[in-house]
């Protein structure tokens, strides 16, 4: 490996004519504009800003490569990969080409009261466009900008247009000298091209697995890459191919997956568990790559295969989702499910048991890797006929909530297993929408809202009941925005009667309605405002004997009645 000096025109003209290039393994731009501006200061101020990598191509790319980020097309031979200074030599050049959509970077003066001199700094100009033009306007007029003492970058850039310069600087000037500006421009332009960024070179020939060996410890040194971003370059190596590329064809086959969770994060997963392996980081890092690569459609399958069984239990989304450790699981077992006919129904009932268990107990609440891995082998065995079972089975040391529990589960969102627990089973059994009647699906998630049965402001008023005591799992619904308006801080009582009137269908649209939120009606409609305190327990204790019912079957695998 060899050290050596390049100035920035240098590393500008080669990221021009596509000389170099950014192998795909790496991640995506990532710096912030505080980043940026701290970047920029340092070259105009001379400071050192840390050494590049680069691998020396010959005649092949040893790594599909891409140009950074706001670069043109190549237009010539490429002779350089760059590993490491991504962020860096981005940053430089979008903001000395003003190539970002809602910054743009000036160059000004400050007073050094310690030295007692002027240097210069960097200003992040926010932006806007509105009709085809950007605003603040004075960006784009150069005597306002040169008033407050600003200097756009981008004429400041080394391989900036002479021309573009100067016609900035006769208008900056407003008929005035002009030589200070030029001046100004000149010394800026200078410092930029002139500012060293060194770097360390790798020959041509360097085996790829070298390469990669050498890209990942110089970036692990100072925790700056992610398990994943690691995996992506050791794919490559593997396989020839993209894992970002691969990612993509996920998402775009599975389009609801990123509403639950990152594919990267499932895709490896998933992975693991196929090759018996707990679903965490360190498994990562010694999955079979070529394999995961042989068997990427297989885990395509085991995706959509996950979403369908969440969506048809009625769990619609990752702010729904109870726990993440499942995904996984169903998503590895998909080729092991049946294709069809009495078979398939068994094994979706098992995954049906399999999944509320998982959703109504502390299974995963501790150790979740390696219980998920245990309760694959186990679902694995069940479905492949050899009848291993799975712990989460096991009630010793899993048991099923009974109606004490789930009165005590919180509010559903937040990340408590067993409130969200409750409230997926009312958005299973349909939870349709108290006002308009519209079942809740997928769809309109976004326009529903967390909802207190007995309201928070009623409670308050009439009872000494705490927040903790206001804030329960089965005090709670999902229902529309417009609905939860219109019932604001109303006595049940009298908001089902308003329901009631307001339905041409009647009381027993309204009953319906409740109860497919698994609310119980006759305790509902009974409370009492003589008696607020008693009525809000006695329906708690109701609706929690309800909802136990309910779990109780899904987590038998059976469909509950009703």
């Amino acid at each position: 490996m060899e050290a050596r000096n390049r100035p920035v025109a240098d590393w500008f003209n080669a990221i021009r004519t596509g000389q170099i290039l950014l192998p795909r393994f790496q991640r995506h731009e990532a710096w912030g504009h505080a980043q940026i501006t701290a970047l920029l200061e340092s070259v105009l101020r001379g400071l050192p800003t840390g050494a590049a990598l680069i691998l020396e191509i010959g005649d092949e790319q040893p790594f599909l490569a891409r140009a950074l980020v706001g670069a043109p097309e190549p237009t010539e031979r490429v002779t350089e990969h760059l590993l490491d200074g991504q962020q860096r030599l981005t940053a430089l050049w979008r903001a000395c080409h003003d190539n970002y959509p809602d910054r743009v970077y000036l160059i000004g003066e400050e007073l050094d009261e310690e030295a007692g001199t002027s240097r210069p700094i960097v200003r992040a100009e926010p932006t806007r466009w509105k009709n085809g033009t950007r605003y603040p306007l004075w960006l784009d007029q150069p005597a306002e900008c040169w008033a407050r003492n600003l200097i756009p970058l981008r004429l400041c850039s080394p391989d900036a247009p002479q021309d573009e310069a100067n016609a900035w600087v006769d208008e900056a000037a407003n008929g005035g000298p002009t030589r200070e500006i030029d001046q100004a421009i000149l010394g800026y332009r200078s410092t930029v091209a002139a500012f060293n960024i060194p770097f360390l070179s790798l020959p041509t020939g360097t085996p790829r697995e070298t390469a990669l060996d050498v890209f990942i410890n110089m970036n692990t040194s100072s925790v700056r890459l992610t398990s994943y971003d690691i995996v992506v370059a050791q794919y490559e190596a593997a396989t020839g191919e993209s894992l970002h590329d691969q990612v993509e064809e996920l998402q775009a086959a599975v389009p609801r997956l990123n509403d639950y969770r990152s594919a990267e994060n499932l895709l490896l997963d998933m992975a693991a568990l196929r090759e018996d392996r707990p679903p965490n980081q360190a498994s990562y890092h010694r999955l079979d790559l070529a394999h995961l690569n042989d068997s990427f459609d297989e885990l395509v399958s085991g995706a959509a295969f996950a979403i369908e069984i969440l969506e048809g239990e009625g769990v619609f989304d990752g702010d729904r989702l109870p726990t993440v450790a499942v995904l996984p699981i169903l998503g590895a077992l998909v080729g092991h499910v049946p294709p069809g006919g009495d078979e398939r129904g068994n094994a979706i009932g098992l995954l049906r048991s399999y999944l509320w268990r998982a959703f109504s107990t502390n299974r995963y609440e501790a150790a979740a890797a390696n219980r998920a891995l245990q309760d694959y082998r186990g679902l694995r065995g069940e479905l492949t006929a050899s009848a291993r079972t799975a712990p989460i089975f096991d009630e010793q040391f899993h048991a099923l909530p009974g109606p004490d529990e789930l009165k005590q589960a919180q509010w559903p969102k937040n990340r408590e297993t067993l409130a969200r627990a409750i409230l997926c089973a009312s958005l299973r059994r349909g939870a349709f929408d108290l006002a308009d009647g519209a079942k809740a699906t997928a769809a309109n998630m976004g326009s529903r809202e967390y909802h207190h049965l007995f309201p928070d402001a009623y409670l308050q008023q009439n009872t000494e009941a705490s927040r903790q005591q206001i804030y329960r799992a089965l005090n709670c619904s999902l229902i529309t925005w417009r609905t939860n308006r219109r019932i604001s801080a109303k006595a049940p009582l009298v908001y089902l009667r308003e329901r009631v009137e307001a339905s041409s269908l009647g009381e027993d649209e309204i009953r319906r309605r409740l109860e497919s939120h698994l609310i119980p009606w006759d305790e509902f409609a009974k409370a009492s405002d003589a008696d607020v305190h008693g009525s809000y327990e006695r329906f708690l204790d109701a609706r929690a004997e309800v909802v136990a019912g309910y779990l109780q079957e899904l987590c038998a695998g059976r469909e509950p009645n009703g």
